[in-house]
């Protein structure tokens, strides 16, 4: 049995930088990315786990239950950071930067050729990918 002092509290696993920006402790990634393949994915905590495998298993099972213990504030989380995200790509969209417009005047053989220079062999596919026609 665990004493006090060894028990972790569950708000020992996140730093919360601001009302909207709560991050995994120890990490960069925000609680929405485990919060989102858990609820609109529909990911076992274990697949999420081999997906963020930067993540421990107990990490994204701490991030579960933080949200059943706090479901109605974090769905107010998530519900803001979903529309600040599809703001934000819709932006994106209407101005796109100097070098995403480069980009799609490119061929597709010219994508390929940049990609090839860019990347190493074994990312160059699913960059390739990811690449706007």
């Amino acid at each position: 049995m665990l004493t006090e002092a060894e028990a972790m509290n569950l708000n020992d696993y996140f730093h919360i930088l601001a009302p909207d920006d709560i991050r995994i402790q120890g990490t960069r990634i925000g609680i929405e990315t485990v919060l989102y393949e858990y609820l609109y994915r529909a990911k076992t905590p274990e697949e999420i786990h081999q997906s963020l495998d930067s993540l421990s298993l107990e990490q994204v099972y701490a991030t579960i239950l933080y949200y059943l213990h706090n479901r109605e504030s974090i769905n107010t989380y998530l519900a803001d950071w979903l529309h600040n995200y599809y703001q934000a790509k819709k932006q994106q969209q209407e101005n796109p930067s100097p070098a995403r417009i480069r980009i799609r005047q490119l061929t597709s053989e010219q994508r390929k050729q940049l990609l090839a220079q860019l990347a190493p062999a074994n990312v160059q596919e699913s960059l390739y990918a990811s690449v706007p026609s």
